[in-house]
C-alpha cells in the first residue's frame, strides 16, 4: 500500500482528473508538516552510550570489518540514504526478518530487505501541474557468508529481489535528471532479480573480487558511502538522504552507468592496500547504453561493455579529527549508438566526489551531532547521452534538533548541462531539501521539497515545485 492510499487518496497512481489541485496539494503539504511537527515535539529516548567513550585523537584509520568481532545490534540505524537499495549490496536492510525466522548470525545467513513508499505532488509548474504519483519499491535480500556456514575461506554470496510499482513521477515535473531516484524508465511495474553475485576475498581486508549481477553504484561514484572509523562515535552515517537521481549515480553517466534498478552483469575488483586508500575496477555488460533495461533482461555480451575504475582516499582533518573522503574515476563505454541522427562509436568520461564533516557536537542534546558537506562533478565526451556535464553539492545535519539522535536533514543542488543534440534547454537546475525523521526501530519518514526552475524536457515547461513524502522501512 502506498502513501496515497494511506492518506485517503484513492484512484489512479497518476491523476489526470480536472479540478483544483490546490486543495489536494495543500492537504498533502499540511499533512507532511503536521506529521513532522508531531515527531519533533515527541519526547525521544537518547540511545545509550558510554560516557567514557570519547572520540579518540588516534582514531585516524578507516575501520575494516573483522569477522572475529562480536556481533552488534543491527536494528540501530542512525540515518539512511534516500534509497538504501542503490547504495549497498547484499542485504539492504538490517537482517531483522531472518532473525525473526530463526536464522542465527553465527550461521552466516542473513535475510532482510527494505521497503520504500512515497507520494509526490507537482504543486506548481512542470508538465502536469497538480499531478500526484505513488511509488513503491520492495527489496528482499539474502546474504550467505560461506566462511561461517561451511568454512569456505573468504567466500560470500548475495541475492536481491526487487518488486517495483510506480509511474512517471519525474516526467510530470519535466525533469531530465530525475528528482525522485527510485523511479527510472519504463516499465514502471517490474519484478526482477536485482543482484546475484559471488564474492571471493583473496587477501584478507586487501583484495577481493565480486562476479555476477550487482549494483556498481555501491563501488563507483558513491558519494553517499558512510565513513566508518575505529571510533564509532566519529562515524558519518549515509552522507545524505536526498532523493534525486544524481545523488545515486553521477548525472554525466546517466544512460550508460548501471545501478538500481538496472543492475550490471560482470566483474568488480576491490583493492585496499591501506585503510585509507582504495582502488576499484569493474567490467560489465554495457547494453544499458543502447537502451536495454538490464533489470528485466538476461546478460548480453555482444561488444557493448561498460568499463570503470576509481581510486579514493579518506582522512581525519584538523584538531577535531573530522573525517572526510575523496574519490575520482574514469569510465569508458564501447559500442555504437545513434540518437536523432547523431552517432557515437563509444564514449567515456570522468567523475569525482567527496565529503567532509565540518562540525561535531553542535547540539548539546546529542553528543555525536554533526554537519557534513559533499560535492560531485562529472563530464563526458558523448553526443548521444542526455547530460554532458554535472555539478552537485549539499549540506547534511545529523541529530541537530532536541534529543533526536537518529534524525537528519539536508539540502542539495544539482546542475546538469544538457546535450544540445537532444534538448533545447542548455541546463537543468534542481534544488532539494528534506527532513528525515526516525519513527521507531529502522523506520524513517521523510518530507522532501524540490524546486526545478529550468525543467530540461522543454524550454516551454515552466519551473516546477514538488513535494514528496517518503517512508523507508529496513528489516
Amino acid at each position: 500500500m502506498t502513501f496515497g492510499v494511506m492518506l485517503g487518496w484513492d484512484g489512479p497512481a497518476t491523476s489526470d482528473r480536472p479540478g483544483s489541485w490546490g486543495l489536494r496539494g495543500a492537504m498533502f503539504g499540511l499533512t507532511c508538516w503536521l506529521v513532522l511537527l508531531a515527531l519533533l515535539g515527541a519526547p525521544r529516548a537518547q540511545p545509550a552510550t558510554d560516557a567514557a567513550a570519547q572520540p579518540s585523537p588516534d582514531a585516524v584509520a578507516q575501520k575494516t570489518p573483522d569477522k572475529a568481532d562480536p556481533p552488534k545490534p543491527r536494528e540501530k540505524v542512525v540515518a539512511v540514504s534516500g534509497n538504501p537499495a542503490a547504495t549497498d549490496y547484499g542485504i539492504s536492510g538490517t537482517g531483522w526478518l531472518g532473525r525473526q525466522l530463526g536464522l542465527k548470525d553465527e550461521w552466516g545467513i542473513r535475510f532482510g530487505g527494505v521497503w520504500l513508499a512515497d507520494t509526490n505532488v507537482v504543486v506548481a509548474g512542470g508538465v502536469q501541474p497538480g499531478g500526484w504519483t505513488n511509488n513503491s519499491a520492495l527489496v528482499l535480500g539474502l546474504g550467505v557468508d560461506a566462511e561461517k556456514l561451511v568454512g569456505w575461506r573468504g567466500a560470500s554470496f548475495g541475492f536481491q529481489f526487487l518488486q517495483f510499482n510506480g509511474t512517471k513521477t519525474n516526467e510530470e515535473a519535466g525533469s531530465v535528471a530525475g528528482y525522485n531516484g527510485i523511479v527510472g524508465l519504463p516499465p514502471f511495474n517490474r519484478t526482477e532479480l536485482l543482484e546475484a553475485w559471488y564474492l571471493q576475498e583473496m587477501v584478507k581486508d586487501v583484495l577481493k573480487m565480486r562476479i555476477g549481477r550487482s549494483l556498481p553504484t555501491y563501488d563507483f561514484g558513491n558519494v553517499l558511502r558512510p565513513v566508518a572509523l575505529v571510533d564509532e562515535d566519529q562515524n558519518i552515517p549515509a552522507v545524505s538522504g536526498l532523493l534525486y537521481s544524481p545523488i545515486f549515480v553521477n548525472a554525466s553517466m546517466i544512460g550508460a552507468a548501471l545501478g538500481y534498478y538496472n543492475p550490471a552483469n560482470g566483474v568488480t575488483i576491490n583493492f585496499t592496500p591501506t585503510k585509507s586508500f582504495y582502488v576499484n575496477l569493474g567490467v560489465y555488460d554495457g547494453n544499458r547504453y543502447r537502451g536495454i533495461q538490464t533489470g528485466i533482461y538476461p546478460p548480453m555480451f555482444n561488444g557493448y561493455f561498460f568499463n570503470i575504475g576509481e581510486i579514493g582516499v579518506n582522512w581525519l582533518l584538523g584538531d577535531g579529527k573530522h573525517p572526510g573522503q575523496f574519490g575520482i574515476g574514469l569510465w569508458r563505454q564501447t559500442g555504437q549508438v545513434t540518437v536523432r541522427g547523431v552517432t557515437d562509436d563509444g564514449t567515456g568520461g570522468f567523475y569525482l566526489f567527496g565529503s567532509q564533516r565540518v562540525a561535531y557536537g553542535v547540539n548539546p542534546g546529542v553528543r555525536n551531532s554533526s554537519i557534513s558537506v559533499f560535492y560531485q562533478l562529472g563530464a563526458n565526451d558523448s553526443r548521444t547521452l542526455p547530460i554532458s556535464q554535472y555539478y552537485g553539492a549539499g549540506v547534511t545535519g545529523f541529530g541537530l534538533i532536541g534529543d533526536r539522535a537518529r534524525d537528519s536533514m539536508g539540502i542539495g543542488l544539482a546542475l546538469s548541462r544538457l546535450n544540445q543534440n537532444i534538448f533545447e534547454r542548455p541546463s537543468e537546475l534542481m534544488l532539494q531539501a528534506y527532513y528525515q525523521a526516525h519513527l521507531f526501530a529502522s523506520t524513517f519518514l521523510q518530507p522532501t521539497v524540490t524546486y526545478i526552475p529550468t525543467p530540461g524536457v522543454s524550454p516551454t515547461v515552466p519551473g516546477s515545485f514538488m513535494t514528496t513524502l517518503r517512508l523507508t522501512v529496513l528489516f
